[in-house]
């Protein structure tokens, strides 16, 4: 029988996961992200808890088809990595220099693409050819798939979908140096942000005055319980969030557009309040796009990661 590795590297940890071919995930761990030195060792590091694993469970190495890797920072289909700044990580090929500390088959991309491809395999989409992933948490981003494959781009970095403009007349600058950028509005943050502006500008009473500190779930919560400011304050971020969503789906038509991280704890209302304004916007063509919540949690990345050395194994 045959195995595979997908590996998530983040910030903080390395997810690893084993699984068989039919992406059944058979086994997961996790592993600090060391990143002092330039991240010399975060692929070594790597390597040494799969070699470990191989040998602690018996498998034999040629029974592996290889290691599937999402990395935070753009990627070219040639598995060169071009500078990832939260890793320390300049220029190089991450296929060459993993596949020669482990002796196994690489294959790698973005981590928002191949969260995107996860979902597509396994997770909200299900199934699907074409899909885009929105993730709204700390910050904005996404990967999109189509014809079942991850969209990389040139230089690897397609699907930077969070900075895509949505209010020109924006004063305050976003975190990347632009003005008006989707994640001012939608991100966790970005909720948070407006929340504050509104209670700035209104007098009404709300329970939003008595959070301290003030949260995107505590906006989602007092609109849950039908403060109108809160509600307000929901409207504005689902018509940015409606925005944006068929601005990317006007230029990729997919079958269904995914939503998650923190803010997609929400569940159903932000999917109901994005839908709404997203038919508002959308080209009517591509008016039958469906929205689903993102399934897989923290484990996309692995799965998308598995996906991705999986297909090359099926090409040969």
């Amino acid at each position: 029988m045959k195995y595979g590795f997908g590996v998530d590297i983040g910030g903080t940890t390395v997810k690893i996961a084993f699984f068989d071919l039919d992406g059944k995930l058979l086994s997961k761990w996790e592993i600090p992200t060391v990143i002092e030195n330039g991240g010399c060792r975060i692929l070594p590091d790597i390597a040494a808890s799969i070699l470990q694993y191989i040998r602690e469970n018996n498998c034999k190495q040629e029974d592996v088809i290889g290691i599937g890797v999402g990395v935070p920072g753009p990627v070219d289909d040639g598995g060169t990595v071009n500078c990832c700044h939260n890793l320390n990580w300049g220029v190089f090929n991450i296929h060459a220099a993993l596949g020669e500390l482990t002796g196994l088959p690489v294959k790698a991309g973005n981590d928002a693409n191949v969260a995107a491809l996860g979902e597509a395999w396994k997770g909200g989409a299900n199934g699907c050819e074409n899909m885009v992933l929105a993730t709204f948490g700390t910050g904005v981003g996404g990967g999109i798939v189509i014809n079942g494959q991850p969209v990389n781009g040139v230089h690897g970095a397609a699907g930077e979908i969070g900075h895509l403009t949505v209010n020109r007349y924006e004063q305050e600058p976003c975190t990347c140096g632009k003005y008006g950028c989707v994640e001012q509005y939608c991100s966790a943050t970005g909720v948070v942000r407006l929340a504050k502006k509104h209670l700035a500008l209104r007098d009404r009473e709300s329970v939003l005055r008595e959070q301290t500190p003030l949260t995107c779930k505590a906006v989602f919560d007092a609109a849950n319980q039908k403060d109108a400011l809160a509600m307000e304050i929901l409207e504005q971020v689902y018509d940015y969030m409606g925005q944006f969503l068929a601005s990317v789906c006007c230029v990729t038509d997919p079958e269904v557009v995914v939503l998650g991280g923190g803010v997609s704890r929400a569940g159903q209302p932000l999917l109901d309040g994005a839908k709404r304004y997203f038919d508002k916007y959308i080209f009517h063509a591509s008016s039958t796009i469906r929205f689903a919540l993102a399934s897989l949690g923290n484990d996309a990345g692995a799965y998308g990661a598995f996906k991705l050395i999986l297909t090359q194994y099926q090409n040969g």
